[in-house]
């Protein structure tokens, strides 16, 4: 099947496979009719992402009583998401739009560097997150002298060291691959794998790389969270007040949530890559896109809602706005 869709695109004009320093992105191989309407929903989670997590980042920095830990880690959420969506949404829509899938080499090593090192940056944040909800729900006395200031300033840079470090032999590993057969990349991004399965030659140290470092990120970040909710459930359960059980558990809630929202698409596309061999292609890359386009929208949305404090203030940002234009409309 990859093979037909790339011999049917090399019949198009200005799909050169000839310049080693240019790469063409295809979109979504066998829905290239629906690009159009595709692009609607990716414009509606691209606008839904900015106005969300700038929101977020707003209400959360001009509102002191929200400078506490767990909103701090989702200003760091809010940051990466929206980074992470200025590295795919442009040129995604612009593939959708006119079929403009050119990016050069460079270009390409960049986008593929930033889109997975800002993915892997998100899951340190995550399980930052769930650390936050074990130490307030598990050791609430000693939450403030754990989770300081300073702690959380370093966990940032520790999830900004840990993305960059782990990304950093990739553009190397893609550096020494040739591409003599074709340039025509069937996906909408530079996804790591979708590149490499172009080169020619030896590809085992590539793959060994992406599975380790998908294993490094997924599998670990997934199982420390889960044993940080293990103890959480753990300590609810001691307690004798059902009211107090919900209370406890009602401070979770967002952040399952997010975690939901922001793994399984990504199990999904990892699965299917690697085992889902009849899955057809433009599945892998919706799930793809997916994993990439619903969680930096629907995270600021799921805080917004299920957050008291956050959502009181922007209730009163609208207030004070619709306020102000009465006034001036007099």
């Amino acid at each position: 099947m990859m093979s037909n869709i790339i011999s049917q695109t090399m019949e198009f004009p200005n799909h050169t496979d000839l310049d080693p320093s240019i790469f063409f992105l295809l979109g979504i191989p066998g829905l290239e009719q629906f690009h159009m309407w595709l692009s609607l929903p990716v414009c509606c989670l691209g606008t839904a992402t900015i106005v969300g997590n700038i929101t977020i980042l707003v209400v959360v920095t001009t509102e002191p009583s929200l400078h506490k830990p767990v909103y701090l880690f989702l200003c760091m959420l809010s940051s990466i998401d929206l980074a992470a969506s200025f590295s795919t949404v442009p040129k995604l829509l612009a593939i959708l739009w006119c079929g403009a899938g050119h990016i050069s080499a460079s270009a390409c090593l960049a986008q593929m560097f930033f889109i997975h090192a800002f993915c892997m940056m998100e899951s340190t944040v995550l399980l930052a997150m769930a650390f936050d909800r074990y130490v307030a729900i598990c050791h609430p006395l000693r939450y403030s002298t754990i989770l300081t200031d300073t702690i959380i300033a370093r966990i940032g840079v520790v999830a900004m060291m840990r993305g960059s470090l782990l990304m950093l032999p990739c553009p190397f590993l893609i550096g020494r691959l040739s591409f003599c057969q074709s340039h025509v990349i069937p996906h909408t991004y530079c996804e790591h794998m979708a590149v490499v399965k172009l080169a020619c030659g030896d590809t085992r140290p590539n793959r060994v790389y992406g599975l380790t470092a998908a294993l490094l990120v997924i599998g670990v970040d997934l199982f420390c969270i889960g044993l940080s909710y293990a103890l959480i459930a753990q300590a609810v359960f001691r307690l004798s007040s059902q009211e107090a059980r919900s209370k406890a558990l009602g401070t979770c809630g967002s952040h399952v949530c997010v975690i939901l929202i922001s793994y399984t698409p990504a199990l999904f596309s990892f699965f299917t890559h690697r085992f889902g061999h009849h899955v057809p292609l433009h599945i892998h890359i919706l799930l793809a896109n997916v994993y990439l386009l619903f969680p930096p929208a629907l995270n600021p949305v799921v805080y917004g809602v299920k957050t008291r404090e956050i959502r009181e203030r922007v209730a009163k940002v609208f207030q004070w706005g619709q306020g102000t234009g009465l006034k001036i409309s007099k």
